[in-house]
């Protein structure tokens, strides 16, 4: 698994065969930077289902001043650590490892300006995670959410986002929601 782009570009990561996650595939993954080359900048991002902290490098390699990973899987926890880094980037990340409430709730008062959301496909956590966050300090009026499901009916937002983009690539929805 390659970084598409940026200060990392062309730099491999590990994790791509890692038990329990699904990498987001690089096509994919180059269509959400492009939508959001213009608020990736200086940008402090959330990799909440971070897996092998594929987005959330990404971000990083791409202009993101921080991220904050998390993963409740411990292997995928060390993977990110590692990939963090061989990638010389520990001091523009720190890496949780919790369930994504808790999770949410360490970091109920820090601003976050990009949010992604990729959890396991057979729950209801992407609508779980838009509660959460509308009812805490974490997002600013603007920030993104980037939500990844296998299916569009299954991310639930309320009227304090507005849709910005969704888009089906094979099996996947990609939705991208604004806070208003």
């Amino acid at each position: 698994m390659k970084i598409i782009s940026g200060s990392l570009g062309g730099r491999n990561i590990l994790g791509y065969d890692l038990d329990g996650t699904r990498p987001t595939m690089s096509r994919v993954k180059e269509s959400i930077f492009a939508i959001l080359q213009d608020d990736i900048s200086n940008s402090v991002c959330l990799d909440l289902f971070s897996g092998s902290g594929n987005l959330g490098i990404e971000a990083i390699s791409q202009g993101a001043k921080y991220c904050y990973f998390n993963d409740v899987n411990s292997k995928a926890f060390n993977i990110i650590k590692k990939n963090i880094s061989t990638l010389d980037i520990t001091n523009k990340s720190n890496i949780l490892n919790m369930d994504y409430q808790t999770a949410l709730k360490t970091l109920a008062n820090t601003k976050i300006d990009i949010v992604f959301l990729d959890p396991p496909y057979q729950t209801n956590y992407i609508e779980n995670c838009l509660k959460i966050m509308e009812n805490s300090n974490i997002l600013n009026s603007g920030s993104l959410v980037i939500c990844e499901s296998d299916d569009f009916k299954k991310i639930v937002y309320s009227d304090k986002f507005d849709l910005v983009k969704f888009k089906k690539y094979g099996n996947k929805w990609v939705v991208i929601l604004r806070k208003i």
